[in-house]
Order: structure tokens, then C-alpha cells, then sequence
């Protein structure tokens, strides 16, 4: 699965997901063995990280919403996805 960005400590994973059991755009973040499914207007779909990290990880999607769609399109179109810069 691409990484698409890491900070402190997580990690930010997104796929191409045809048929997939996540029928809305999301990424997977991972933090210390912990794995959170989250759509990308922030809902949680599965799973939990510790709820700094949570809180770390929304602030990234929202500064980071439109690369974050653009990826999943391009993704989607299973063309080569880009990383994004991290939270600092």
C-alpha cells in the first residue's frame, strides 16, 4: 500500500480500492501497531490510533484535503499516486 506521508510516528497509507469494503474515499493511518480507517471528510470508518495522534492526523487531512482527493482519483485511475508533505 502507497505511503502517501509519515509524522510523528504515523503513518499514511492509501490504495486503489476497486470493490473494496470502504465504499467512500479514506486513507489507513498506523501508529505503534494501531491501524484507523478514515474517510476523507474525517469520519472514522474502522479502528482507532491513540487520540493525539487521531487529533494530529485530522489536522493533516484538512490541511492537505484537495492533495488528498487528488490522490485518490489518480489512484482510482490506477495512475501513479504523490506523497505528501508531512504535518510539522
Amino acid at each position: 500500500m502507497p505511503v502517501l506521508s509519515m509524522f510523528f510516528g504515523i503513518i499514511v497509507r492509501m490504495y486503489r480500492e476497486l470493490g473494496g469494503r470502504h465504499n467512500l474515499p479514506h486513507i489507513h493511518a498506523e501508529f505503534s501497531g494501531d491501524e484507523v480507517v478514515v474517510a476523507l471528510d474525517g469520519t472514522v470508518l474502522e479502528g482507532s490510533i491513540p487520540r493525539n495522534k487521531m487529533k494530529l492526523l485530522l489536522a493533516w487531512m484538512e490541511i492537505h484535503h484537495d492533495e488528498l482527493e487528488a490522490n485518490w482519483t489518480l489512484l482510482s485511475n490506477g495512475e501513479q499516486f504523490f506523497r505528501i508533505d508531512p504535518l510539522q
